[in-house]
Order: C-alpha cells, then sequence, then structure tokens
C-alpha cells in the first residue's frame, strides 16, 4: 500500500474532498478496506495481503459517543455529507452523538457498515453512478 496516498487522503478527507474521490484515491494506493475506530479516532487501512496502516483521525472537539446507536440519525448524517451540506469533520461528531463507535468502509465490496458499541448497526450502500 501507498502509505504517502494514505496520508494524503486524511488530509484531503478533512478538507471536504468527496468522498468517492477519497474511495478512488484509496483504492489507487492499494487500499481494500478500512476501519476508523471514533473511540481512539484511528483509521486502519488494509491492503489486498496481511498489510495494514494505521492513522490518528485529527477530530477535533469530538463529542463523546452516545451510549444508545441511533440508526435513523446515522443514515441522516450520511445522506447530509453525499448531499455535501456537511463536512467529514461534522459528519464524524454527528454520527458519535448518534452512538456511532466504529465504522468499516468496504471499498471492493461497495458499502459502509457502522456501528454501535451494543453490535446495533446500519448499512450504507454506495451511491450507483448516474
Amino acid at each position: 500500500m501507498n502509505t504517502q496516498t494514505i496520508e494524503e487522503c486524511m488530509k484531503e478527507s478533512f478538507a471536504n474532498t468527496p468522498f468517492p474521490e477519497v474511495v478512488r484515491r484509496l483504492f489507487g494506493a492499494g487500499v481494500r478496506s478500512y476501519t476508523a475506530d471514533l473511540v481512539k479516532l484511528r483509521k486502519t487501512y488494509y491492503g489486498a495481503a496481511a498489510e495494514a496502516h494505521d492513522e490518528a483521525l485529527p477530530l477535533k472537539d469530538g463529542p463523546a459517543i452516545a451510549p444508545a446507536f441511533d440508526s435513523d440519525r446515522v443514515a441522516s448524517t450520511v445522506k447530509a455529507i453525499q448531499r455535501g451540506e456537511i463536512g467529514y469533520a461534522e459528519f464524524l461528531r454527528r454520527i458519535m452523538d448518534a452512538g456511532c463507535s466504529h465504522y468499516e468502509v468496504f471499498i471492493s465490496g461497495r458499502k459502509a457498515m457502522y456501528f454501535g458499541r451494543d453490535g446495533a448497526f446500519y448499512t450504507e450502500h454506495f451511491p450507483t453512478g448516474k
């Protein structure tokens, strides 16, 4: 995996580069999936082989993760970032406030799964092209 591109993509995410562009670049860098741990504020990127790369999430003023997972609020937050109404940092704050403790993005599987501390989850499939 190209760790320099991964580091650049983290910066681009916080500069509100659209998700499809970031995912395209990550895939080109050899990333096949990643996990965002919102408890530890870390992302771990996984390649096709047994390779992984870990990065800190530079989120400022993140809220405590709510004890209950609210899948409706997570879904509406996902839709808001897809429409460009909020940026990535605000997206993270809102899903944490909705009880999301971590999420996983499966690039080849074209979906993201958001999890609460109790195992509750919400799955969002990548939007299809127009």
